[in-house]
């Protein structure tokens, strides 16, 4: 790796399925496809290496789906893999579409839509200043795609993994439900573990925990925020550190 591409910031983005649905709250909508594909744009015109990750949730959720015992467990989970990839596939349309070198891997084998996951080849992607969508989860039942971001944010040597959600940040209770919630700057690891704030599910928060992994929590709907975070720390987010 040359020296100035060492000096190159790398971040992981995850955005959950159900943004992908807009107001439908199923499905993709494709505004919303155009104006992440502008937001992710902005971070590679600034020479930000940028590895994403999609949540399924607008198509199935595999415990959801598990939760009435038809259907099991491990085969819900393995149908919101697939979920991802149809995310991925339509992300990387739109990144295209915005004129963006994109790839996409999936950690289960589908060759005639996608990359497998590599680890070496996804590096080698980022190198090149390409998008990589990792999709299908970890592969294996009973692991989120927060548990995924983390895990590929991890393996490809991210400054910080981004949960680009539809809050500014973390809040110390339920800002839908209380009036006085108020915004966290900043929250350590183990406080997010013992006080059940559910930035991340425990497992992804454990995670990065052991390999010293920020994870900013921002709102993906203000236009510009990645960048600001990205370029200079501004913006509106929280980080977990």
């Amino acid at each position: 790796m040359s020296e100035s591409q060492k000096k190159k910031k790398r971040v992981l983005v995850k955005f959950s399925g159900e943004a992908l649905a807009g107001e439908n709250g199923f499905g993709i909508e494709p505004k919303v496809l155009s104006y992440i594909a502008g937001e992710i744009k902005s971070l590679v015109a600034a020479e930000i290496e940028v590895g994403i990750v999609i949540g399924g949730g607008n198509i199935i959720r595999g415990v959801s789906a598990a939760q009435d015992g038809v259907i099991r467990r491990t085969s819900g989970d393995y149908m919101g893999m697939l979920a991802t990839v149809i995310n991925a596939v339509a992300m990387q349309e739109a990144l295209e579409h915005n004129g963006l070198d994109v790839r996409v891997q999936s950690a289960i084998e589908i060759k005639e839509i996608c990359e497998n996951y590599i680890y070496r080849r996804a590096i080698r992607h980022l190198e090149k200043g390409r998008v990589v969508i990792f999709a299908a989860g970890t592969g294996n039942p009973f692991f989120t795609t927060d548990t995924t971001a983390t895990l590929r944010a991890v393996e490809i040597e991210a400054d910080y993994v981004i949960k680009a959600t539809k809050v500014d940040g973390v809040y110390d209770k339920d800002p839908k439900k209380y009036a006085d919630a108020k915004m966290l700057d900043t929250i350590t690891y183990d406080a997010a573990l013992t006080e059940h704030i559910k930035v991340m599910d425990d497992t992804a928060i454990a995670l990065a925990k052991d390999n010293h992994l920020p994870i900013v929590v921002c709102n993906m709907f203000r236009s510009g925020n990645l960048l600001a975070i990205v370029q200079d720390n501004a913006g509106v987010y929280s980080i977990v550190r």
